[in-house]
């Protein structure tokens, strides 16, 4: 029966981890570009002509 709350304890300080990471994230501002890729879509990709043709 301890191992379950040694396990608990293990789970919870792991969300946690994953939780202060992902706050971490939005605040260094990782997820502020939402208009590019949806955009991106509408150009073409460039083509390079060989030299010489």
């Amino acid at each position: 029966m301890e191992i379950m709350y040694i396990l608990i304890g293990c789970s919870v300080l792991l969300a946690l981890v994953f939780l202060c990471a992902f706050f971490w994230a939005n605040k260094s501002g990782q997820h502020d570009d939402t208009y590019t890729p949806s955009v991106r879509i509408l150009f073409d990709d460039e083509i390079i002509e060989e030299e010489g043709k």
